[in-house]
This record gives structure tokens, C-alpha cells and sequence, in this order.
């Protein structure tokens, strides 16, 4: 079939004129639809574009589906059936840039606009957009002593990517000729100090292939939506892995020679000591993106065997600033926390393990409060978003600055409302709570698995019990949940032993539908598209109140809440589930175990 119709129609490029006529013929446009395209373009006109893209560009309504559009992916999924071959959508971090870029030189794949996808022993998979076009197919064969596997691909995409990768793939092999490992300096003193990516003004033009892996590497996070990135060196090669949705994938392997150099050079952005490579260093790193969305990036390093590795979080002010229901807060919960926030004084507390989502959640809150005529203070380790509406300081343990004598000073600053990134110690517990009693609002963060774990900390911690009884309004522990992708998502029947392992010691009926992780393109195959929020949230009620003492007991003060109809974080997911937006596994992933209970 597939042979008959490259037959029928030749070999060479898909015309305009012939794309025209096969939707026409099939009833995906008009004779009017035609005709006005027909006016407007010829196949002289395309210039190097596809002819589906012209089609797409005009953004018409299938005639055949008037509910759905014919867009430039729809077209290339068409384009794939018609030819019988498999429609892929370019996934990067799938692709293995070293070895496909050694196929063929970048002049012959932007020839014929294709780009390897997989590389293996006996077969090349490469994508196209142009089905029968199978000159540089034969040529391929020949010189590769392989088979080709072709696949069909948006035409933009791949143009997209060829030049993508075939950058990256050069600047590498001209750093690995050229760099020598010289470390460049730079005068940066300003926290705000905003890097354009691509600005080679502060190095030697022997720098530029380092600059462009750098901030291919950055540009290429930012696009994944990567919360982290990752750069480790090995004995023989770097590794790169971005965190997606709080897992690691791995990315990219830069050789060993160039790592040094890579690491000078985010050390440089990151105002670190370039020479200093045996101590930890923070940094942060501000920049914009072609967008022009301004994304700050928290910079650490920490010297291992075989070198400096470095971690970057990636903090990108549209996500972390949002509002509260977007963040997975329930009706009922939100109005509970905006209850507490909006308190004149005391100590709201939100608690949780690294990457729970806390700082999201205290910065949201504190975008709400910080209007005109309120003074919003927040004393952090390190700042992890610079926010305009608010008066921050940093920890510098170095000149003696903590968080207690952080609160000391922001509490002769006349401020409303105080944020103290984390209760550490019983010194800053107390300040706290001496705020909250001279008529300050303090939001801070606790690590426990938790929100009645959070009493018996403070307790721990030395924290007087008529302090943490006369000053804390509630505590808000957290986790991020993995939510179903909505492409793929499939309805599914509930176990119910699992249903019921799940929210053990707890009862709540089993749903009778829910849904299930599928896997495709826009996922990853992953089944997986975002996080979500789960919360518990505690309210300092007279009874709860009376519960805290020098011995007090978690168990005894979790039964208590419990039946003031806190719900715990298994309930929460348990929600969730039934709501289809995740899975009971990923639930009971990240919440505590029944024992917790």
C-alpha cells in the first residue's frame, strides 16, 4: 500500500499544491479553502518551508471536524498515515546529542531537513517531514553500513533541533581543541545583577564554545520545565541530569577535559570564587529568557572525587508565586489558611521534607499580604526569590548574621508581618514567638513529617510550651504529588486492598472509577504532567492547646486534631485519587507511612 502510493506520487518533496488537494479530497478543507490558498501561495513561494506549515499558518477548522483545527502537528500526523510510517514527536532529552550528530554534518541534514533520533548497531532512526524524498536514505545506507529507520516529525521541530543540537555538538568539539582551563574574572556585586545569556562581554573569544554549552544547557532546562539541574562529574565524563516533576532524567554527558571550564563558567554567573575548588560555595544566578521571563537560579557546589559538582535550582517566578487553589488547596483548606494568615499576630508554621513545595507556598502567602500599606520582612538562608514587594535579608553566618538575630533586627525595621525561612534552633524558636508577642505575623518553615510533629519539635527545641500555647495559630505540612498527564490518562477500576492500604489506619469508601498512568508523547511516556499540593493542615484549637507541655505526645495530639476533622496528608491524596488527578502509588510514595499515624 504504502509503495503503491510513493509510486502514484513520485519521489521528492510534498508540494503545496498536492497537500492542498489531498485534504480537499479527503474532507478536511473546502473548494473555498482552496481556492484562497491557491491565490495566495505557489510552490515557488514556500522559500524552504514546508507545505504543510502554509496549511497550518491559516489555523482553519477541519471541515470534516469543524470542533477541531488543523494545526501543524495535526497535519504531520496526517502526513505519517497517508505514508504509512511512524508519526514521533522530538523528545530531547531522549536523544543522545553526541552520537547523533555524528551520523551525518549538519550541511547534509539541513540539505534534506532530517536529524538522527537513535543510534544503534544495525539501525539509524531518523526523522523527516518529507515521506518520499529517499535520495539521502540510499546515500545513508551506503555509507553507514546500516538500515534507516525513517520516521515522520513536525518540520519544525526538526529544523529546530538540527540546529540546536549541531551547535551544541560544535562548540563542544571546538572547546575540547581550544580550552584551556583560564579562569575569567568578574565584577558582580549586585544581588540583582541580571545575566544575558549569550553576553560574552567579561570573556576572551577562546571562551565562546564554553559560553554556548553553558547557555544551551540553561535554555534547554528552562524549556523542560527542570526544577534542577545537575552536572556531576566521573572519572571519563560529566553527567547532566535535569529534575522533571521531581524526578531525574538524564540529559547530556560533557567530557571530562571540559568540565572544569563549564564549572568556571556558572561559577563566574554565580559571583563564586573561581579558583577556590576544595570548600562548598553558594550562588545565584538571575537571567531572562528569549521570552524575556526573568528566571532566578540558586547555584551550589560541593567538591567530590573527581571534581566540583554542581547543582542548580531553578526558581522561575510565574511558578513560584501563584495563587493558592492553583497550588492543589482544597476549597475547605484554603479558607482555613487564609484565615490564618490573615491574623494580626502570631506563628503560622509550614512544614515538610526538601522539595515539598514550602517555599512556593510561604511566598504565594506572602504576595497576598504584601500590599501597600502592610510592611512584609522576611529573613532567609539563601534568598531564594527575589520578590520587589518585600524587604529581605540574607543569612551570612560568616559576619554573624543568623536567623535570630535576623528577627532581632527585622523586629527594630517596624515590620507587619516576618517571614523566618526555617526554626532551627531554640534560639530563633524563641525570637519567633517574642516577635508574635509584641504583634507580629510570623510565617516560617519546620522539617517534620508532620503538622502535629511540628509541637513536639518546637517542644524539642527547647521552646517554652506557653510560648509555642500563646503564639502558634497552625501548622501546614505538605508534600508534591506527581498529577496524571490529561493526554493519556485512562479510566481504570480501584483495588480496592490498595484503596484501603492506602488510607489505613483511616476509612473512606473506595471510588468507583479512577484513573490510571498511560505514557505518551506530551509525558514523556512518564503517564506523569506536573505536581500538585497535598496538605494537612492543623488549627490551634483550645483543646490542642492544652495538649502541649514539657512531655507532650504527638499520637495523643494527631487523635485530638483528628477528630477537630483535620485531614491527614493519606486522606488528602486519597481525594486526589479520586478525583483522577494521580495514582494511589504515587500517593503512597511521598506521604508518611500508616505507622506515621
Amino acid at each position: 500500500m504504502a509503495e503503491s502510493r510513493r509510486r502514484e506520487r513520485g519521489q521528492g518533496r510534498l508540494s503545496l499544491d498536492r497537500v492542498i488537494t489531498d485534504l480537499v479530497a479527503e474532507g478536511h478543507l473546502t473548494d473555498d479553502n482552496r481556492r484562497l490558498l491557491g491565490g495566495l501561495y505557489s510552490d515557488r513561494d514556500l522559500k524552504g518551508r514546508h507545505a504543510i506549515e502554509i496549511v497550518a499558518d491559516r489555523d482553519w477548522p477541519d471541515a470534516a471536524r469543524p470542533e477541531r483545527r488543523l494545526t501543524l502537528e495535526w497535519l504531520t500526523e496526517w502526513v505519517a498515515a497517508r505514508a504509512e510510517l511512524p508519526f514521533v514527536r522530538i523528545d530531547p532529552l531522549r536523544v543522545d546529542v553526541s552520537r547523533i550528530t555524528g551520523v551525518m554534518s549538519y550541511a547534509y541534514a539541513k540539505r534534506f531537513n532530517i536529524l538522527a533520533l537513535e543510534v544503534g548497531d544495525d539501525e539509524v532512526t531518523i526523522a523527516t517531514a518529507e515521506p518520499y524524498e529517499r535520495e539521502w536514505e540510499r546515500e545513508l545506507e551506503s555509507i553507514l553500513k546500516c538500515s534507516i529507520r525513517r520516521v515522520i516529525a513536525n518540520p519544525r521541530d526538526i529544523e529546530r533541533y538540527l540546529l540546536e543540537f549541531y551547535t551544541l555538538s560544535r562548540s563542544v568539539v571546538g572547546a575540547s581543541r581550544e580550552q584551556g582551563d583560564r579562569p575569567v574574572g568578574a565584577s558582580v556585586q549586585n544581588l540583582e545583577q541580571l545575566t544575558e545569556l549569550g553576553r560574552k562581554g567579561q570573556l576572551d573569544a577562546d571562551d565562546q564554545h564554553i559560553v554556548s554549552i553553558v547557555d544551551w544547557l540553561l535554555q534547554y532546562a528552562f524549556d523542560q520545565r527542570a526544577s534542577d539541574i545537575h552536572i556531576e562529574p566521573r572519572r571519563e565524563q560529566c553527567s547532566v541530569r535535569f529534575r522533571i516533576d521531581g524526578v531525574l532524567h538524564y540529559v547530556y554527558e560533557i567530557p571530562a577535559p571540559l568540565m572544569a571550564a563549564v564549572a568556571s563558567r556558572i561559577k563566574i554567573l554565580g559571583r563564586m570564587d573561581v579558583a577556590e575548588k576544595r570548600r562548598p560555595q553558594d550562588g545565584r544566578i538571575k537571567t531572562r529568557t528569549p521570552e524575556g521571563r526573568e528566571i532566578e537560579l540558586r547555584l551550589s557546589t560541593m567538591p567530590t572525587a573527581f571534581g566540583e559538582k554542581l547543582v542548580l535550582r531553578i526558581f522561575n517566578p510565574d511558578v513560584l508565586v501563584q495563587d493558592m487553589h492553583a497550588l492543589g488547596l482544597s476549597r475547605q483548606d484554603g479558607a482555613v489558611w487564609q484565615e490564618m494568615i490573615h491574623q494580626s499576630y502570631g506563628i503560622v508554621l509550614v512544614t515538610g521534607p526538601t522539595g515539598s513545595g514550602k517555599t512556593t507556598t510561604l511566598y504565594s502567602s506572602l504576595k497576598q499580604l504584601a500590599t501597600a500599606d502592610v510592611n512584609v520582612s522576611t529573613i532567609e538562608d539563601p534568598i531564594e526569590l527575589v520578590e520587589s514587594s518585600f524587604n529581605q535579608m540574607q543569612v551570612q553566618h560568616g559576619i554573624g548574621v543568623d536567623f535570630a538575630s535576623g528577627v532581632r533586627t527585622l523586629l527594630r525595621q517596624d515590620p507587619d508581618i516576618i517571614m523566618v525561612g526555617e526554626i532551627r534552633d531554640r534560639e530563633t524558636a524563641e525570637m519567633a514567638a517574642q516577635a508574635a508577642l509584641t504583634g507580629h505575623l510570623v510565617l516560617s518553615t519546620l522539617h517534620t513529617n508532620d503538622a502535629p510533629s511540628a509541637l513536639t519539635r518546637l517542644v524539642e527545641l527547647g521552646t517554652p510550651p506557653y510560648l509555642i500555647s500563646g503564639t502558634l495559630l497552625g501548622v501546614m505540612a505538605q508534600r508534591l504529588v506527581r498529577t496524571l498527564c490529561p493526554y493519556c490518562r485512562e479510566p481504570a477500576e480501584p483495588d480496592a486492598e490498595e484503596w484501603n492500604r492506602m488510607v489505613q489506619p483511616f476509612t473512606s469508601k473506595v471510588p468507583e472509577r479512577i484513573n490510571r498512568p498511560v505514557g505518551c508523547l506530551e509525558c514523556r511516556n512518564t503517564g506523569f504532567l506536573g505536581r500538585t499540593g497535598l496538605y494537612e493542615l492543623l488549627r490551634m484549637s483550645p483543646a490542642v492547646r492544652n495538649l502541649i507541655g514539657p512531655e507532650c505526645d504527638t499520637s495523643e495530639i494527631r487523635r485530638q486534631a483528628l477528630r477537630e476533622q483535620m485531614r491527614p496528608l493519606r486522606l488528602a491524596g486519597a481525594r486526589k485519587v479520586a478525583a483522577g488527578e494521580t495514582t494511589m502509588a504515587e500517593v503512597m510514595r511521598v506521604t508518611p507511612s500508616p505507622e506515621g499515624h
